[in-house]
């Protein structure tokens, strides 16, 4: 396997872009369309990037994988798909998000059976991706539809360790849960101390780089959150972190695009698009 990882700065969000060297197929873990919140604009310089690397290494796209339906960034996966193909696929739980989030923008008409998608994919579920196997791992705790994705000695592991310095993701949103959160980093951290887990989001001190993966070795010597205790200390530290937490910058726009695959909303009858933003839930 060989694996290219692009940062996006807005976000913080890791793209990851993974092939089998002898067959060129290729797999796209976690893509993100820019968005600029003051102007209303989007783009898609990060998405073309990774593209334009789909090109010169002359790979076939076969899949196009969420780790999770994000809250600060709008995913590219429908632009990547509509140019080079590939099999769109995210935790079948996803369900329960659209449950929850169909109610907050009101959106009636949204199947919430996750049918946007092209696969649901569950614990266990493998993947073909030439002569590799990506195996899922569901890793719930910041959402509910949270997955993780393992190929060979490397897992690309979605908002649930950051690196070590940052500790792990939020668990405050709709549906998250800071008990399952801590079996999900349990489970990662059952792995080989040597394993590469592959980082959804970094976000480095001043004046460091970010990096895009850290070993589990790392992860059990250093995270901030994970030095002794016991379950519930866990959960009394991750909760009362979030408390000091602001919402997400783009949350709002993100949510109600990455629950339906990443659609934008239909233009109106003036040829326009438009997000909803609910008043007063949050």
């Amino acid at each position: 396997m060989e694996i290219t990882s692009f940062f996006h700065h807005d976000s913080s969000t890791y793209t990851h872009l993974l092939w089998d060297k002898d067959t060129r197929e290729a797999a796209v873990i976690d893509p993100v369309l820019d968005f600029d919140y003051k102007s209303g604009h989007t783009h898609t310089e990060s998405a073309d990037l990774v593209i334009a690397k789909i090109d010169e290494l002359g790979l076939t796209l076969r899949y196009i994988l969420e780790t999770h339906a994000h809250a600060d960034h709008i995913s590219a996966a429908p632009y990547i798909k509509h140019l080079r193909g590939g099999v769109l696929g995210i935790g079948r739980h996803i369900d329960q998000v659209q449950d929850v989030f169909k109610g907050v923008y009101n959106l009636g008409d949204l199947a919430t059976d996750g049918s946007q998608f092209d696969r649901l994919l569950s614990e266990g579920d493998t993947l073909a991706l030439g002569k590799l196997t990506i195996t899922v791992l569901e890793t719930p705790g910041h959402t509910p539809a949270c997955i993780a994705y393992q190929i060979e000695d490397a897992v690309f592991i979605g908002d649930t360790f950051f690196s070590p310095q940052a500790g792990t993701a939020r668990v405050d949103f709709p549906g998250g849960n800071a008990h399952q959160q801590y079996q999900s980093l349990t489970k990662l951290l059952a792995l080989p101390d040597s394993t590469q887990l592959f980082l959804c989001h970094d976000y480095p001190a001043e004046g460091e780089a970010p990096v895009p993966m850290v070993t589990v070795a790392e992860q059990k010597a250093r995270n901030i959150y994970l030095q002794g205790g016991s379950e519930q200390d866990y959960v009394t530290r991750r909760q009362a972190r979030d408390a000091t937490l602001e919402m997400p910058e783009l949350i709002l726009p993100s949510i109600q695009v990455n629950i339906q695959a990443g659609h934008l909303p239909e233009p109106e009858d003036n040829g326009v698009s438009y997000f909803k933003i609910p008043l007063n839930q949050f």
